[in-house]
């Protein structure tokens, strides 16, 4: 088969003033071996605005009144959302069995539960979570409030939709779709019983002013997320979660992603189904430097 060369081709320096606006805005990092996807991905946005070039549409970026939906557009275009209901069910035994028990023995008095399901992507995560809660059946008379967030807005819509194909119910128990699912003509509808447990937000984790708006959780969920970011960014990131959670609170990462060299300022708990880090009461530790 021929090759062909694109119209447009990223310089050096073009890809450079991209890479790191787009690394300011929210800390995803292209090295210099991603070169060739913002070259395609982001192609096609110079010619959806009828720009000479990527220098064009670098300032585009910079100074143009419509600049923040565009960096919100070509967000969905570089983010990678590929998940499914009950990922990782190791992990989510110990959050059950082990996190939330001990989580409300601790707050028995106060009654309230809050949940982060940070870089939610199309929203399995966050459902997920409600209807192991649901399932529990041990929250009468409890507050649960459960927060989805992702900085995509393409996403965050699918979540809000709430409608799934069979692809993401590739690790459900049958059991939990006959519970919480009606069939529609598009796919499989979660039902207003977990969706009324659950909050999906458009956010970027490096926005301190939403961040901060957010409130004390008591659980943090982000899985397979950091993995994007670089070290200082990884470092920035995990510091907002160590402020955002309350003393005891838990953080949860995907299984191929720890702390070490990025904060000593969470205990790591070797629970019987997982280990998680926790935030300790004291005030020892910090953020690795």
């Amino acid at each position: 088969m021929p090759y062909f060369e694109p119209e447009l081709q990223l310089t050096e320096e073009e890809f450079r003033l991209i890479r790191d606006l787009i690394y300011n805005h929210c800390g995803l990092f292209f090295d210099d071996d991603s070169k060739y996807l913002l070259d395609r991905r982001l192609g096609q946005r110079v010619t959806h605005h009828n720009l000479s070039g990527f220098r064009e549409y670098y300032q585009f970026l910079k100074y143009d009144r419509r600049r923040d939906q565009e960096i919100a557009d070509i967000m969905d275009l570089l983010t990678t959302n590929e998940t499914y209901f009950f990922r990782e069910a190791f992990q989510l035994r110990a959050f059950t069995d082990e996190i939330v028990p001990e989580l409300m023995r601790l707050k028995q008095r106060e009654r309230t539960l809050r949940i982060w399901s940070a870089g939610c992507s199309t929203g399995e995560e966050p459902y997920t979570i409600a209807m192991l809660l649901l399932e529990m059946g041990c929250l009468h008379g409890w507050r649960v409030e459960i927060v989805g967030s992702d900085i995509s807005q393409r996403v965050v819509q699918h979540a809000r939709k709430g409608v799934y194909t069979k692809a993401s119910f590739r690790a459900t128990e049958e059991r939990y779709q006959k519970r919480f699912f009606s069939e529609t003509d598009d796919g499989y509808r979660i039902c207003d019983e977990v969706r009324e447990l659950v909050t999906i937000s458009q956010m970027n984790l490096f926005d301190a002013n939403r961040l901060a708006l957010l409130g004390k959780m008591d659980v943090i969920f982000c899985r397979n997320v950091i993995i994007y970011f670089d070290q200082a960014s990884k470092k920035r990131v995990i510091e907002s979660f160590y402020n955002t959670l309350r003393g005891g609170g838990y953080l949860l990462l995907g299984h191929s992603e720890s702390l070490m060299n990025l904060s000593t300022a969470f205990a790591l708990r070797h629970l019987k189904n997982d280990m998680v880090y926790q935030k300790t009461d004291t005030t020892g530790g910090g953020v690795a430097t």
